[in-house]
């Protein structure tokens, strides 16, 4: 019989947020983040800049989170972290803080890959924007983040298997560096969302990238618009300034028609009708409304979650380290952290 009353507070720090979040089963009690603004001037993470912020950060978060959560640390029935994948730097403080806390609280120690997190959000009580229902097994995600693209099969809450992946750059790391050559702010992916809500997306016609399977390039676009731009502003130095918004609205159409194409492959080839989306760059607003509208031509049930579990966050965690409580799927107080799997 489950217990009814698995308490887990998550840790996640792979990169530049500091969150702690408390469960109860499959509800979130808290989901705290700190985030760090220190990055922006240099128009992206600093490595030695975020494991800084996240020592000086974690105690006061995980206080917080407990706070929030209205419980005391006693009533803990274990502590998971975010062992990899991610920064090494951040992804020790938090490795480091997890392990002393269960010591000292003498409670399971249960260690998440931060990707499989991102898809076991979508078991969190509320998290789907589209219905009530949470993903049937098998299913199929596509992960879409500043680090990773895939599309995995999801056998279980404990077998996920990898079918597509991107060969060179993720979608969200080509989003920012895009960005980058228009001169718009860290993080970018955000801002051109924004700005190519105002604009054409079949304005300027980006290829796509042909590449076998279920797999995904995007360094190539990338380079296909540095290109672009180059040739337009050395006759028109005006040129992204004037057109900033189709620019925006033209790279975003590209890069998410390509991740919807390899997805409806996927689907008709697994024959899965269960979708789900997760990761940093499932925030996106075009995504998620040609995701719909891809929905509706293949009579697939989708699975979009809530803003606050899109980007890294200790819900997803704390949701992850209560199914690997129930396997009694637990580490040593020797594991280390990895920045790869």
């Amino acid at each position: 019989m489950v217990n009814q009353d698995v308490y887990i507070l998550g840790i996640e720090s792979s990169c530049d947020d500091t969150s702690a979040a408390v469960s109860h089963n499959s509800t979130i009690l808290s989901n705290i983040v700190a985030s760090q603004e220190v990055h922006r001037k240099y128009g992206g993470v600093v490595p030695e800049l975020a494991s800084r912020s996240h020592q000086a950060n974690i105690v006061q978060v995980v206080q917080l989170a407990l706070q929030s959560a209205n419980i005391q640390k006693n009533q803990l029935s274990a502590i998971a972290f975010t062992r990899g994948p991610g920064l090494l730097g951040s992804l020790m403080v938090g490795t480091s803080f997890a392990k002393s806390m269960a010591f000292a609280l003498n409670i399971p120690l249960i260690d998440v890959n931060h990707i499989q997190a991102h898809v076991l959000a979508h078991f969190i009580d509320g998290s789907n924007i589209e219905h009530n229902e949470k993903p049937t097994f098998p299913f199929l995600c596509l992960t879409v983040s500043g680090g990773h693209t895939q599309i995995m099969k999801i056998n279980s809450f404990y077998d996920f298997e990898i079918i597509g992946s991107t060969i060179d750059d993720a979608a969200g790391e080509a989003f920012d560096k895009v960005a980058k050559m228009l001169g718009l702010p860290y993080p970018g992916g955000a801002v051109i969302d924004q700005l190519a809500k105002e604009g054409d997306p079949k304005r300027f016609p980006f290829s796509i990238a042909k590449v076998n399977d279920y797999n995904f390039s995007f360094s190539g676009l990338k380079t296909s618009v540095l290109y672009f731009i180059q040739k337009e502003v050395a006759k028109n130095e005006h040129f992204i300034a004037e057109n900033l918004h189709d620019i925006c609205a033209s790279f975003q159409h590209t890069a998410v028609t390509s991740l919807l194409q390899k997805l409806v492959l996927a689907a008709k080839a697994e024959n899965i009708q269960h979708i789900a989306l997760a990761g940093g760059v499932s925030a996106n607003s075009y995504l998620r409304e040609q995701l719909r509208q891809t929905a509706q031509q293949h009579n697939w049930t989708i699975f979009i979650p809530k803003m606050e579990y899109c980007t890294d966050n200790a819900a997803m965690i704390a949701m992850a380290g209560y199914y690997k409580y129930l396997n009694g799927d637990f580490a040593s107080q020797d594991i280390a952290a990895v920045a790869r799997f």
